[in-house]
């Protein structure tokens, strides 16, 4: 049994999640058992399970599919070969062949692509094929389920003398059916059929004439059906062969059975093999409907899942063509549990469910519609406390039951425990409930458990502020159409908003005024600050949005004219090069033309080799001077040494000079720094300064001066601080 109760598997939806799964399963023995899938009890059995999942969604993705695997239902069967002496009928040994054959080309794939499936592979190893079941089963039975005539010599006989009667059969009927119409005591219909036997329509005036056996006559009486007395014998010794044969049948269909239920083991195996498969692949192919995949485990205790969608949401969006907003949240040791607050409807519930569905879906052996760069922890418990779980038979309130639920949850948690609470703390009065669920959630925190919890409660707010590794979150809601946005933010409590949907509701304006006079000042002025902040954090997050979204299209844009121009750039370098040695060539034409020129006005052999030799001298040197040769002799070398330690000694009295200047050039800067920082300390600071703390990066504007300290304006809110923390960054304007 698993750790996970079946009420937190019904607080999550998750039997909702198994049926959609049975949905994608070939067979109905598939279905039942995928209605059956509980979490696992330990990650030892949980990873084996999640890779042959995460194994054939991938065969969607490549040219290997795992072939079909259709199987009957085998039990009745498999009950029957239990029993001694009792047999199977040619249809049941069909189903055995089916079901053994299947499992067969499964195997047989398995072991061909034992590189791509190596879990499926290893699986399958464990299964042990007999081929003697499917050649027994072969060798008798026909693909139509009828018994082979030569599955042995008497039946063959029996068979044959069975076909030789038949033919006697229609040939004296034939023959009697053409002495009879010929004397005209037929009917115009002259025969009909009357318990798979043919018979003559006799007219009723002539049925006396016509020997044979009366089986019946027409609803007027005017025809009776006799049949042939010739065709009567025959027929009495179709019945006895008939006997016979079924006798030979059953008789060798009790030998077949014997051989096979030697083998009911294996049959076992094989149902169970292509049940589990099935199950296998009705999750591979819900997990493809999703675009689910299979996040990392940790052995770390840390649950990071990016873009991560509710599947029950994302199927009933896509049936609608609704976009559903993904949320991405992170539990670990700085960031134990997480309080969600914000209005109602703004999606806190359904975060909340997401991440504990998905928990329990992975732990399933389901993969799960999040980021492949994902990764999460095995816990041991998952417990929930979602809903309105008032108890009518037992006389519970919903305080009460949530009390007790409460006790249950203090005596289960520890630190492999993930809990999900909903509207934390409701259902009492708001200042002592709010007490105890304050004691509840430094419990929790004290156990080092792993939550995620919903309030309105501003108590809990302030303590998720306070303690250490919980943090305030909240959805997001647009302030101007109080629209809900359905992401998530972590970091900072959420406002309830409760005024402004009242009004958007259409609440008179006067009558949400008379209530905001009777709620604490207090209170208002801390939910608005929090509703004035999450406008600001909205109006910057949009800001970024938009910024990022453009610096990625200048980074796109960038990355193109680069490559562009590197391409242009190595046109050019490959036209230059091309140019330089057309021009190479070509100042090599003009000099042996005029070489050659020479030599034909004076015709001078010795001036002309003369003219050549001083021509090449001069270009070999050129060449020299641009690609100088590699010293080869020992001497070359220590010449080369020689040269480059000269080099460095005139870099480093270069170095040493220039040091010298720097250092008169800081002791200049040092004391202009002095300077002005002894301008700085004397200055008087005056309200409208523009002024920052220091260390700090924000400027903002002096309000008002009071003694040592000093009241900042940052626009958006008014910090206190002393003068001697202080930098001017502008003085104000007289």
């Amino acid at each position: 049994m698993s750790n996970i109760s079946e009420k937190t598997l019904i607080d999550l939806e998750f039997f909702t999640i198994l049926q959609s799964v049975s949905e994608h399963c070939i067979s109905e023995l598939g279905k039942i058992s995928t209605l059956k899938v509980r979490p696992f009890q330990s990650k030892e059995k949980l990873i084996p399970a999640l890779k042959l999942v995460n194994e054939y969604r991938s065969s969607y993705d490549n040219d290997n599919r795992l072939p079909n695997h259709y199987f009957d239902d085998i039990q009745k069967e498999i009950h029957l070969l239990n029993i001694e002496n009792s047999y199977l009928e040619p249809a049941s040994f069909l189903k055995v062949l089916n079901n053994s054959n299947t499992v067969f080309e499964i195997l047989k794939f398995l072991k061909k692509f034992k590189d791509i499936y190596p879990a499926l592979f290893n699986y399958s190893e464990t299964i042990e094929y007999q081929k003697i079941i499917t050649d027994t089963i072969k060798s008798v039975i026909t693909p139509f389920a009828e018994v082979d005539e030569n599955a042995s010599p008497l039946l063959k006989s029996i068979r044959k003398e069975i076909n030789t009667i038949r033919g006697k059969i229609g040939s004296s009927f034939t023959k009697a059916l053409n002495q009879y119409n010929s004397s005209g005591y037929l009917d115009d219909i002259r025969e009909s059929v009357i318990d798979n036997q043919r018979v003559l329509a006799v007219q009723a005036m002539h049925r006396r004439k016509v020997k044979g056996s009366l089986l019946g006559s027409s609803k007027t009486g005017s025809i009776v059906y006799i049949a042939p007395e010739a065709t009567l014998q025959y027929s009495r010794e179709l019945q006895n062969l008939s006997y016979e044969e079924h006798q030979e049948i059953v008789r060798i269909l009790k030998d077949l059975s014997n051989v096979i239920r030697v083998y009911v083991p294996n049959l076992n195996e094989y149902q169970k093999f292509l049940i589990k498969l099935d199950v296998i692949g009705a999750k591979a192919k819900y997990a493809k409907t999703l675009n689910a995949c299979l996040p990392k485990i940790t052995n770390e205790k840390t649950v990071f899942l990016r873009d991560a969608y509710h599947p029950i949401l994302l199927l009933n969006n896509s049936k609608k063509n609704l976009k559903t907003v993904p949320q991405t949240l992170e539990l670990n040791d700085k960031q134990q549990i997480i309080v969600i607050s914000g209005p109602n409807a703004g999606g806190k519930s359904i975060t909340l469910k997401t991440i504990g569905l998905l928990q329990v879906m992975l732990q399933s052996g389901i993969l799960i519609p999040v980021h492949e760069r994902s990764s999460t922890y095995f816990f041991d418990k998952v417990l929930t406390d979602i809903g309105d779980n008032q108890s009518i038979e037992n006389q519970l309130s919903t305080y009460s039951y949530r009390l007790k639920n409460m006790r249950n949850f203090l005596r289960r948690c520890n630190e492999n425990t993930l809990f999900l609470i909903d509207e934390f703390g409701t259902g009492s009065d708001p200042e002592l409930g709010g007490a105890l669920a304050e004691i509840f959630l430094e419990e929790f925190h004290s156990k080092g458990a792993y939550g995620i919890i919903t309030t309105h409660y501003a108590n809990l707010k302030v303590l998720a502020s306070e303690m250490d590794n919980v943090s305030n979150a909240n959805m997001q809601f647009d302030e101007k159409t109080l629209e809900p946005l359905f992401r998530l933010f972590i970091g900072q409590a959420g406002s309830s908003f409760t005024f402004e949907v009242a009004q958007k509701n259409g609440i008179p304006f006067s009558l949400i005024n008379k209530a905001k006079k009777r709620v604490e000042g207090e209170k208002i002025r801390l939910d608005k600050t929090i509703s004035k902040l999450q406008k600001e954090r909205n109006i910057l997050q949009k800001t970024s949005e938009k910024l990022e979204k453009e610096k990625n299209k200048a980074t796109e844009k960038s990355d193109s004219l680069s490559e562009k121009q590197e391409k242009v750039q190595e046109k050019l370098e490959n036209f230059q090069a091309l140019y330089d040695s057309n021009q190479k060539m070509l100042a090599y034409g003009r000099k042996i033309n005029e070489i050659v020129n020479k030599y034909l006005q004076t015709n001078n052999k010795k001036e002309l080799n003369l003219e050549f030799n001083k021509w090449v001298a001069s270009e070999k040197t050129k060449n020299l001077k641009k690609n100088p040769p590699k010293p080869k002799t020992k001497a070359q070398k220590k010449q080369v040494k020689v040269e480059n330690k000269k080099v460095e000694q005139k870099l480093i009295s270069t170095e040493k000079e220039v040091l010298v200047e720097v250092v008169k050039v800081r002791i200049q800067k040092n004391t202009e720094a002095k300077k002005i920082a002894r301008q700085k300390s004397d200055y008087v600071f005056k309200v409208n300064d523009k002024v920052r703390i220091i260390d700090s990066n924000s400027c903002g504007t002096i309000d008002k001066i009071e003694k040592n300290n000093v009241f900042i304006n940052y626009g958006v809110f008014t910090t206190k601080t002393s003068i001697n923390k202080l930098e001017l960054v502008e003085s104000s304007k007289k």
